[in-house]
């Protein structure tokens, strides 16, 4: 009896860790790493059937940035189907236009699918191609106006946590479900000809929506400089000061834009008006306030776009962590089979995806966004795996493995990982004092496993706690 005791409990040493020596490397590595010795710990190893191989602060509640955007991509991944594809259509009711926002992220100059080599471009292929349509139905003059309606969504842009000043910079962008250029205009500073002259000042596109103060000079080549930007709360006034020297590289800035319904439709109202069509009256924009308020969107359709493949779209969420991509795929998601959808109905529908589908217990989670950005939404290690275990053996599993960042190659784990180049995919998240990482591992003798690390509180710069992170990781792959 005292034999087969024994025997027993030799296994579950090494079923706990597999080579032995996870434990003992992983409290070596966390005492002499300050990121870690001192912060909110979280980290669990399990294999593709469930098993915990390792777990520390499994069921403790941590605040995961971007990890969160694992479970809105697996929702939309799971509720709509890798092929899924969102619609943008434009109809002619009465002497207007209406532009109506289906909810797709991909109207952009981004290039999909998913490029690491390719830079995000100005032009907006898709409304330039709404533009032609339009034209090619022989409408030459529009006697009323151009409307942007994004009433897909009810009109709550801010999810709760945000902080103040997350709206006024791309990656705050209000969600709307009529989204263009990620609801964001890039501003760009460049040299003037000589020391001492003006730089130059450009905020591409340029359709009104912003009021620019300059002051920025440029210095001689070599001189220190900097230029900064300020954008007082809740304005839409960008005041470039500071200095920019001769010869150096120009500086740019990403901001959001306010209203992101009217951004599209001035935006095709130029492309209308460069292709010489007379429009009379200037674009606006319908919301929605309420589930219960009823919008007519009839008319005679003159246009549509289709959006690229949800698989693509997911590859751009997941690879650089775009924050309003994964807001509006968790509305896109809880919207099939309605007509509209608000924030608080999608997170409820997520909920129902983790509790019914991956049994999770209603009090695992606590969402209060899509994207990670709120510091309310808290998850824990175990549920995050469970999550990652179910996303591998379901029929989305290649979409959904092929839009994680792969270590040491590409989205944001491109310079992490370069001695396991391809071993590691795993979604990163990063706030201020937080940092994760959670994905999968390709172990040597164990196979694919599921993994989380998730850090808190910790109070010393980002670089280290990252560093830290993936010395764990690396441990737990030998």
């Amino acid at each position: 009896m005292t034999r087969r005791i024994i025997l027993f409990a030799c296994c579950l040493a090494a079923f706990a860790a597999p080579n032995g020596n996870w434990k003992k490397r992983i409290e070596r590595i966390v005492k002499t790493t300050p990121a870690l010795e001192r912060s909110h710990l979280g980290i669990r190893v399990v294999d593709l059937t469930g098993k915990v191989l390792f777990e520390h602060n499994a069921r403790s509640w941590f605040i995961p940035a971007s990890n969160t955007k694992l479970y809105s991509t697996a929702f939309a991944l799971h509720k709509l189907g890798a092929n899924h594809r969102m619609t943008t259509r434009v109809v002619s009711r009465g002497s207007d236009l209406i532009l109506i926002g289906g909810a797709d992220p991909s109207l952009s100059g981004r290039a999909y699918p998913y490029d690491k080599t390719k830079e995000w471009g100005d032009i907006v292929p898709g409304i330039e191609a709404l533009a032609d349509q339009v034209v090619a139905r022989g409408i030459r003059r529009i006697e009323g106006g151009i409307f942007g309606d994004d009433t897909a969504f009810v009109w709550d842009p801010f999810p709760n946590g945000w902080s103040i000043d997350d709206p006024l910079f791309e990656y705050g962008a209000p969600v709307s479900a009529l989204t263009l250029h990620d609801n964001s205009v890039k501003l760009t500073v460049a040299p003037g000809a000589a020391s001492g002259d003006p730089a130059s000042v450009l905020l591409s596109p340029d359709l009104g929506l912003f009021t620019i103060v300059p002051d920025v000079r440029t210095v001689a080549k070599g001189e220190r400089a900097r230029v900064r930007v300020d954008r007082p709360a809740h304005t839409n006034e960008l005041r470039v000061h500071g200095t920019i020297a001769l010869g150096a590289r120009n500086y740019e800035s990403l901001f959001a834009v306010d209203d992101p319904a009217l951004y599209a439709a001035r935006a095709l109202e130029a492309a209308l008006v460069q292709r010489g069509v007379e429009i009379r009256n200037p674009a606006t924009v319908r919301h929605r306030n309420s589930l219960d308020e009823v919008i007519d969107s009839s008319g005679a359709e003159v246009a549509k776009l289709e959006s690229r493949p949800l698989s693509e779209v997911v590859q751009v969420v997941n690879k650089v962590s775009q924050n309003l991509h994964a807001e509006m795929l968790l509305r896109e998601a809880a919207r099939k089979d309605r007509t509209a959808i608000n924030s608080a109905d999608a997170i409820e529908q997520l909920r129902e995806f983790l509790t019914k589908e991956i049994k999770l217990g209603k009090d695992d989670v606590n969402f209060e966004d899509g994207s990670g950005l709120s510091r309310l939404t808290l998850l824990t290690p175990e549920a995050t795996t469970k999550l990652l275990v179910f996303m591998a053996n379901s029929p989305a599993r290649d979409a959904w493995m092929a839009s994680l960042p792969s270590g040491g190659e590409d989205g944001t784990l491109s310079r992490r990982f370069n001695g396991a180049v391809k071993r590691v995919r795993a979604k990163t998240g990063t706030l201020s004092h937080v940092s994760a990482l959670g994905g999968y591992l390709d172990h040597p003798k164990l196979g694919i496993l599921a993994f989380t690390v998730v850090l808190n509180n910790y109070n010393t710069p980002s670089a280290e706690a990252r560093a830290g992170i993936d010395k764990l990781v690396m441990t737990l792959l030998d």
